[in-house]
C-alpha cells in the first residue's frame, strides 16, 4: 500500500506531491554523488490548505513518509512513497526520528513552542534522508509564534522541509505563506470517503455510506460518526432541535442542553487524557506512589502548568465540540432549503427526512436562510469569546423567530 492510498479524492495534489518527493529522492542522492535534477519540484516549504476533513494532515504525513522512504525499489525506477520500508512505516506511525509532528489540542501555538521547533529545524538529520516538521495548526501559531517561524522559513537548513497545514491561505501569516509552495485540497466526494472507511477500517458499507453522506465528505468526523455510538446519538439530539425551538421556554432549555452536551465531550476528554498526564508527571517529579502521595519540594510550579494546561485543552475541546454541533445544524438547514426549492441534491440527513419535511412546510426559503445565518452568526461570536450559553441561546430564539 503505497503512503498516498488514504488521500482521498486529491488526484492533482498526490501528483505534485509525488513528483516533488521523486526530485526530493535524486537531491538526496545527489548529495551522495549523482547528479541533481536541472529543475526540481522540491522546496524546503509546503503550505497544505483546505476545508476541514479534506486530509490536509493526512497529506502533509504521507508526503514526509516519501521524503524518507528507503525502499530498494527506488534504484529500479520505483516512486518514493512504498508504504512498507522502516522510513515509511517509521513516519506514518509517528515514531521516526527525524519526523516531528505538531498538533495541539490548546487554543493556540505560542512562542516557546516555535522556538523549540526552530532550534529542531536546524538540526541535520540524525538517520533519514530529511528533517520534516510538520505543523498541522499552523492556523492557532500566535502573531509572536508566526514571526519566529518566519526566520527559519526564510533561511532553512539544507536538509530541512516545513510542512504547514491550514484551512485557508488567510489562515497564515502573508510572510509565511509567500515563502511557501501552497497546495490547496478540496473536500472529497462522500462516496470515496465511504469506500475508505469500508475498505481501510472494515466499517459495514451502508454504515460508512451513511456517515460520509452525514458528514459531507469529511473524513474525520465520518471515521467518528460509524465507530463511535455516543456521537451518532449526540448528532441525532442535535438535529430534534430544530423541532424543540416552538416557545420561548424550548429555546432556552434546548440552549443549555447542547453546552451541557459540549461539556460532557470535553469532561469525557480530560477522564481519558488528564489522569494519565498527572500520574505520569507525578511519577516523573518523584512523588510518593498513589494519587495522594506528597510532591517533593519546589515541584509545585510544574504541577500547576500541567492542570493549566488540561484547562484550556478542555476549552477547546468544549469549543470544537459545540462548532461540530453547530455544523450539524447548518448540514439539517441546508437539506431543509433542498427540499423547499425542490433540488435534486442528495441529502445529507436522509435518515431524519420526516423532519426535514415538517420544518419544510412550516417555513420559507427567506426563512432558513434566515436560520443558516443565525447559525453562521453564533459560530462568529463563539470566535469572538462570546459566553457560548448567551451564544447559542440567541441562535435558538433566532431559530425560533425564523
Amino acid at each position: 500500500m503505497a503512503v498516498w492510498d488514504d488521500l482521498v479524492g486529491q488526484d492533482r495534489v498526490t501528483e505534485q506531491l509525488a513528483a516533488a518527493a521523486r526530485d526530493a529522492d535524486a537531491l538526496v542522492t545527489a548529495v551522495e554523488g549523482a547528479p541533481s535534477p536541472a529543475a526540481s519540484k522540491m522546496t524546503h516549504a509546503w503550505l497544505f490548505t483546505g476545508p476541514p476533513g479534506s486530509g490536509r494532515a493526512t497529506a502533509a504525513r504521507a508526503f514526509a513518509a516519501a521524503l524518507q522512504c528507503v525502499s530498494p525499489d527506488r534504484a529500479l525506477g520505483g516512486a518514493p512513497g512504498c508504504g512498507f520500508c522502516e522510513g515509511c512505516h517509521t513516519t506514518l506511525v509517528g515514531t521516526h526520528a527525524d519526523v516531528e509532528i505538531v498538533r495541539t489540542d490548546l487554543l493556540s501555538i505560542g512562542v516557546k513552542e516555535t522556538r523549540d521547533l526552530v532550534r529542531r529545524a536546524q538540526l541535520s538529520p540524525a538517520g533519514g534522508r530529511w528533517q520534516v516538521i510538520v505543523l498541522e495548526d499552523a492556523d492557532r501559531l500566535t502573531e509572536g509564534a508566526g514571526n519566529v517561524l518566519l526566520k527559519a522559513v526564510e533561511e532553512p537548513a539544507p536538509r530541512t522541509v516545513w510542512l504547514l497545514c491550514a484551512p485557508s491561505l488567510e489562515d497564515v501569516l502573508p510572510t509565511i505563506r509567500s515563502r511557501c509552495r501552497s497546495l490547496t485540497l478540496r473536500t472529497p466526494p462522500v462516496a470515496a470517503v465511504a469506500d475508505l472507511l469500508a475498505r481501510r477500517d472494515g466499517i459495514d458499507p451502508a454504515l460508512a455510506a451513511q456517515a460520509a453522506r452525514a458528514t459531507q465528505g469529511h473524513i474525520g468526523r465520518a471515521r467518528r460518526l460509524a465507530t463511535d455510538e455516543r456521537a451518532r446519538a449526540r448528532r441525532e439530539a442535535v438535529l430534534r432541535l430544530p423541532l424543540r425551538v416552538d416557545d420561548m421556554g424550548g429555546c432556552l432549555k434546548a440552549a443549555q442542553e447542547l453546552i451541557d452536551a459540549a461539556a460532557e465531550d470535553a469532561k469525557q476528554v480530560a477522564e481519558e487524557v488528564d489522569t494519565k498526564e498527572t500520574e505520569e508527571l507525578r511519577a516523573a517529579l518523584g512523588a510518593a506512589a498513589g494519587t495522594g502521595g506528597r510532591l517533593p519540594r519546589g515541584t509545585a510550579g510544574a504541577m500547576k502548568e500541567l492542570q493549566d494546561r488540561q484547562k484550556r485543552r478542555a476549552t477547546r475541546t468544549q469549543r470544537d465540540s459545540l462548532d461540530l454541533a453547530l455544523t450539524d445544524l447548518t448540514g439539517f438547514y441546508r437539506d431543509v432549503l433542498a427540499i423547499q426549492l425542490g433540488s435534486r441534491t442528495e441529502l445529507a440527513n436522509a435518515e431524519a427526512r420526516d423532519s426535514l419535511e415538517r420544518i419544510a412546510r412550516a417555513s420559507g426559503p427567506e426563512g432558513t436562510l434566515r436560520r443558516i445565518e443565525a447559525i453562521l452568526d453564533c459560530r462568529r461570536a463563539l470566535d469572538r469569546n462570546v459566553a457560548p450559553l448567551l451564544a447559542v441561546e440567541a441562535m435558538t430564539v433566532a431559530l425560533r423567530a425564523g
